[in-house]
């Protein structure tokens, strides 16, 4: 594999060069998994330290999902709860914001909670935050000390890329373009830099409106289309293959209730994995990392029980 990452040929072949770095890395991380165990096992000494080594050669065993190397599209939506839940989604997005930096990532907004988490391993460690999260707090507008309970809705999913080989046809596009400051027709002077897409087989939308450039805003919404289109076929694909073969690429139910935010308390609770830490003002300031690596292990060993 190193030699074939050296040849001239593979280097000149972006698609190929891009596959075999996944799997080298793949494999590396499977040789060291491996190294570890047998230095357990050989030592003998620690049983619950080659019991660690075996579920992380376990681990290692299952080939990763190429599409957990590329960048993560987020959409954060208010649910129930009012102004209380506008604020909470706002806190969301802040959140991944702050992980990602922490990452050394970049974050690309699109608008008002939908952006673009970019970086690699984005979408691989963003992809389980989908579904619905609950916050339970006293507002700052509440008088009587009384906690609230509110929700907002997360959507995740793998931004497009070359080798998606997707391409959508002009008449299948309605462009409108309006003021970034609020909504506008299709007819309006092209000084007008936001622009919205809509997909008329599938009526998905997108919009820009982030960028003062109209030609930039055009190309971002037109990947994130891109990137709605690809996933609605994925999670279509998903749905005829089984409810077995969901459960083992993690996708879930984005009306699915995951997690909890109870700030009275402290305390922050993952139902999927009966998850729960009392660090809450530490993971809503986006110290996500032990939330994301358990999630990670969860769905990586149940993938292992399935196979």
């Amino acid at each position: 594999m190193e030699a074939a990452l050296g040849d001239p040929a593979v280097l000149s072949d972006r698609k190929r060069y891009l596959e075999l770095t996944r799997e080298y890395a793949f494999l590396k991380k499977l040789d060291s998994a491996y190294v570890m165990w047998e230095l357990a096992v050989d030592d003998g000494t620690d049983p619950e330290l080659i019991a660690q080594s075996e579920r992380e050669l376990m681990e290692a065993l299952v080939p990763p999902d190429p599409l957990d190397e590329r960048n993560a599209v987020m959409e954060i939506r208010a649910g129930t709860g009012g102004e209380e839940a506008g604020l909470f989604a706002a806190d969301l997005e802040r959140m991944y914001a702050r992980y990602a930096e922490s990452r050394g990532w970049k974050v690309s907004r699109m608008s008002e909670g939908f952006f673009t988490v970019m970086g690699p391993g984005a979408y691989g460690d963003l992809r389980f935050e989908g579904g619905t999260h609950r916050v339970q707090r006293v507002p700052v507008t509440e008088t009587q000390g009384r906690i609230h309970t509110s929700a907002a809705t997360v959507v995740v999913f793998p931004e497009a890329d070359e080798s998606d080989e997707l391409e959508i046809p002009d008449k299948d596009i309605r462009i409108d373009l309006f003021c970034a400051g609020g909504a506008g027709g299709q007819h309006v002077n092209k000084t007008e830099s936001a622009v919205r897409m809509t997909h008329l087989p599938t009526g998905l939308v997108a919009t820009c409106q982030d960028e003062r450039s109209q030609q930039r805003n055009r190309e971002k919404c037109y990947a994130t289309l891109k990137a709605r289109i690809l996933d609605l076929r994925r999670r279509e694909e998903a749905a005829r293959v089984g409810a077995d073969r969901q459960e083992m690429v993690g996708s879930g139910d984005r009306s699915e209730k995951i997690r909890t935010y109870n700030f009275p308390q402290n305390r922050l609770t993952d139902h999927r994995i009966n998850l729960t830490v009392y660090a809450l003002d530490r993971i809503i300031d986006g110290d996500l990392g032990e939330i994301i690596s358990a999630l990670k292990s969860h769905f990586t060993l149940a993938k292992i029980a399935k196979i």
